[in-house]
């Protein structure tokens, strides 16, 4: 189950953020009962949460909280009440990137949600080896999302 709060003025379709969640759970066997929550927030909101959680300064584009160490097969069954973990968006920040990768808000907030989700499943991209990984599968959950819509 996925909870959207759009704490900004952004008009966003929290639908379509829930149904990529959604995918791409599935898409790695996880089962969507598992609670998953994402805030869209401001730059000022994203900047707190980036210094404070990972000591870096300054903005950032989307934060990953996972909370029950969720992995992709993981039976659900041992927990009594499972939650994935938190999404935190900043589009403000995220529109910079948007333009400078040439494609819309909402495409560049949709690849960031993917690219949260599966910080939440684990994967990361610390080594060469881990980024490819991690960056050929968003960009392809991604395009099959977008392709079944």
């Amino acid at each position: 189950m996925v909870e959207f709060y759009n704490e900004t003025d952004y008009d966003l379709n929290g639908k379509e953020f829930n149904d990529l969640v959604e995918f791409v759970l599935t898409r790695q066997q996880v089962d969507v009962r598992a609670e998953c929550a994402i805030s869209v927030v401001d730059l000022e909101t994203i900047t707190e949460l980036h210094e404070r959680w990972l000591n870096e300064p300054g903005p950032t584009d989307v934060m990953s909280f996972p909370i029950d160490e969720i992995r992709p097969g993981f039976d659900l069954s041992t927990l009594e009440h499972p939650v994935l973990g938190d999404i935190v968006l900043c589009p403000a920040y995220a529109q910079i990137q948007a333009d400078e990768q040439g494609h819309s808000l909402e495409d560049e907030l949709l690849l960031l949600t993917v690219h949260s989700v599966l910080h939440i499943l684990g994967y990361d991209h610390q080594n060469a080896e881990q980024r490819k990984i991690m960056f050929d599968l968003q960009r392809q959950l991604l395009l099959e999302f977008l392709a079944s819509q």
